[in-house]
């Protein structure tokens, strides 16, 4: 899951346009594609009671954190609390990427019960992930201008990086602007709303992606939750603006939601290492631009939680639920020979990854 930022369009669409010519096409590795393959057959089904237990105890940690926060009278509570709510309601949002892959009546009920949970009260409805994010797996459109969550960042300018992480920060205060006032003008005004579909109904980081207008039964489901965030919008803003929700405490509770989209940003600096130059790759070649920080590291459970720190498996079998991708890396490592390129995508954390990252910004092209 990736949050809005904007960037020069052109700068992205040049660094994309020109490829790197010591850049050395991969090619795809059979021995890991058939175990991938198997993994995907022995692992796919999905247990609801995981993905329900899981859900529903973020939500209650996080909800109740969030009222310790915004009513502690002390700081150290408050911060204390701030921090365990922004951590579990990061984690609740995350199961908008489980939903993006999920077919219908895997587990029965759970998109409707995630939107009335997570998307309409955090104003993050899960149509902005889905029929967006596959485009992120395509296999012709992954690392090219078509892919609406890739960016070249390890090409780009230095200032870039910290520009991504903390407009992150901001992305609260836009999802409250586009559904409690952009969603409501823009059913007046055709032109607007275009725009407001094309350009910000959807949770992508390449400024170049346009989004398709929906259609069909999608097009109802969409506009069912559109409605519920924006009414929602609508009324925080009237409570907040007549004082029955009182200002510090609105700002406190965004403040812990911005914390939450800021940990997703740096995650996703780290979720591929961002070197393709706009061309198409093999899967072998995605793979080895993706990254994956099993244990025995710890703190990727809490910084790419619901199975994101096995971010390049999940390129490998996208249709793997979350909660078998370790079971299925582990047989994978113990299955390929020590020089199968599956055991060059893990990395030991995000410190080493974000200075590679940064380093790579820094060097001439």
């Amino acid at each position: 899951m990736n949050t809005s930022v904007v960037f020069d369009a052109r700068e992205a669409e040049a660094v994309a346009a020109t490829p790197r010519a010591a850049r050395e096409r991969i090619a795809d590795d059979k021995a890991m594609l058939r175990a991938a393959a198997e993994m995907a057959r022995d692992y796919a089904a999905h247990k609801p009671w995981i993905y329900w237990s899981d859900l529903l105890a973020s939500v209650v940690v996080g909800y109740a954190a969030l009222f310790i926060a915004v009513t502690a009278r002390g700081w150290a509570l408050g911060l204390a609390a701030g921090l365990v709510s922004a951590l579990a309601i990061y984690r609740a949002v995350s199961f908008i990427h489980e939903i993006s892959h999920m077919k219908t009546g895997a587990v029965p009920g759970f998109r409707l019960g995630w939107n009335l949970l997570v998307g309409i009260p955090l104003i993050i409805p899960s149509f902005m992930y889905e029929d967006v994010h596959v485009h992120h797996h395509a296999r012709m459109k992954y690392g090219t201008i078509e892919d609406p969550e890739y960016l070249p960042l390890a090409l780009m300018k230095p200032w870039s990086l910290p520009l991504f992480v903390v407009l992150a920060a901001l992305a609260p205060i836009g999802l409250l602007l586009r559904y409690g006032v952009l969603a409501p003008l823009s059913m007046v005004f055709p032109p607007l709303r275009k725009a407001v579909i094309e350009r910000y109904s959807g949770l992508v980081i390449n400024p170049a992606y346009r989004r398709r207008m929906p259609t069909g039964r999608f097009r109802s489901e969409w506009l069912a939750m559109e409605a519920g965030a924006c009414i929602w919008s609508i009324a925080l803003i009237a409570l907040v603006a007549t004082g029955i929700i009182p200002l510090k405490a609105f700002v406190i509770a965004l403040a812990i939601v911005s914390v939450a989209t800021v940990i997703n940003q740096v995650r996703t600096l780290v979720a591929h290492l961002w070197e393709n130059e706009g061309e198409a790759m093999t899967v072998t070649a995605q793979y080895l631009d993706s990254v994956n920080v099993p244990p025995p590291a710890l703190l990727p459970a809490l910084w790419a939680p619901v199975g994101l720190r096995y971010h390049a498996l999940h390129h490998l079998l996208p249709s793997v639920p979350y909660h078998n991708l370790g079971a299925a890396h582990r047989r994978i490592t113990a299955t390929l020979e020590a020089g199968s390129p599956y055991h060059k995508a893990s990395y030991a954390g995000l410190p080493g990854l974000v200075g590679q990252l940064a380093r790579s910004t820094m060097m001439k092209r």
